[in-house]
């Protein structure tokens, strides 16, 4: 009888290196976030377009529109796309043709937070920085997420001159960093995590209907609450000379602390939600070292993490319930009715797009837009 393969020690003791992509796509599915992602990816696609005719007081024509924006909104063109939505855009003859919004859509993007309370937010956010400034092009990346203004620099940051101070960015040329200029002592900013805390320095856990959570899971989940960790609003001083390689215990506190940062950032979104690559251009400035889409993936019971329509969107899960926010404000109650508009697209409406000769040559079911526009996935 030949004797048994006896493998080398290396190679039984192997592991196989898992890529981000990977990654992702072995995490546990939630339905209920899923479908609320894919809900909202239009009005994603559309955000460009919907600021650029918020801009302007009269209709825009269609070519210089096109020309002015990488409208690459649907695979059968822009003019496709708008079709889609009657409800939101509304096109009109002679040629070419002029796009405005409809009024329905307007009044609903004029939803905003008044200058105050968007003033709060971003003295929040800043705080939250090691430096106490922000590149003023990351700001304006998350500016819907936080419901600010849309001139917030006019009527936010000029208006607070006690609050703000906007500078150029002495390392890149014609660009600028905000600065928050209130007194430290003069804050008392107390995380939002502590309004759920189960425990001293613990979070608030939700895990996704199916998870399946093991003994050895749940001991290290309960290790990992009680780990201590800096919040969000707390000063720590740099240590300089300090080796890049530091102990599994103070990774462990590293990752908890970027934990925080994102459980507070979700926090100040209207939402409760943000795509992974505007949450990740903060990385530096919070001195966060680990990375952050891991961050979102090894904490199933904190956040969620959606794959839906080629981008990484993240949700707090405690502000949700069945898909829907636990705390809804003004805000996010006129977005949401502004994805059920363009959820409707054109049912019920006929051929409510004849006087401008924009019938369609063919009716598509909601099945056959979503796979145009990228954003349905088999959950």
């Amino acid at each position: 009888m030949p004797s048994p393969l006896r493998l080398p020690a290396r190679l039984l003791h192997a592991r196989g290196k898992t890529t981000a992509a990977q990654h992702v796509a072995a995490r546990h599915l939630d339905h209920a976030f899923e479908r609320l992602a894919a809900a909202h990816l239009p009005l994603v696609a559309a955000s460009p377009l919907l600021d650029a005719l918020r801009a302007s007081p009269e209709p825009l024509a269609l070519p210089n529109l096109a020309r002015r924006l990488p409208l690459r909104l649907h695979r059968r063109g822009p003019l496709h796309f708008l079709r889609l939505f009657p409800r939101v855009f509304s096109l009109r003859p002679p040629l070419p043709l002029s796009l405005s919004l409809t009024p329905a859509a307007a009044s609903l993007l004029d939803v905003a937070a008044d200058p105050a309370a968007a003033a709060r937010t971003l003295h929040r956010l800043l705080a939250m920085s090691s430096s106490r400034a922000l590149p003023l092009r990351a700001v304006f990346r998350v500016w819907r997420e936080l419901a600010l203004p849309d001139d917030f620099e006019d009527s936010v940051v000029a208006g607070h001159p006690h609050l703000f101070r906007l500078a150029p960015n002495p390392a890149e040329p014609n660009t600028h960093i905000l600065h928050l200029v209130a007194d430290p002592a003069a804050e008392d900013f107390t995380p939002a995590v502590e309004k759920t805390r189960p425990d001293r320095y613990a979070f608030k856990l939700q895990f996704p209907p199916g998870f399946k959570l093991t003994k050895e899971y749940r001991k290290k989940v309960k290790e990992w609450q009680q780990l201590p960790y800096t919040g969000p609003y707390e000063i720590v001083s740099p240590r300089a000379g300090v080796s890049k390689r530091v102990s599994k215990l103070a990774r462990r506190k590293m990752e908890k602390r970027a934990v925080g940062f994102a459980h507070e950032f979700l926090s100040l979104t209207v939402e409760k939600m943000v795509e992974v690559e505007k949450f990740s251009q903060f990385r530096k400035w919070f001195g966060i070292d680990v990375n952050v889409r891991d961050v979102f993936l090894d904490h199933p019971g904190i956040f969620y993490l959606s794959a839906k329509g080629k981008r990484h969107t993240v949700f707090l899960r405690e502000a949700y319930d069945r898909g829907r926010l636990v705390e809804p404000n003004d805000v996010s109650e006129a977005r949401n009715k502004l994805v059920e508009l363009m959820l409707l697209r054109r049912r019920g409406l006929g051929n409510a797009n004849s006087k401008a000769n924009m019938a369609s040559s063919a009716t598509s079911d909601a099945t056959e837009v979503a796979d145009d526009l990228d954003v349905q996935e088999h959950c």
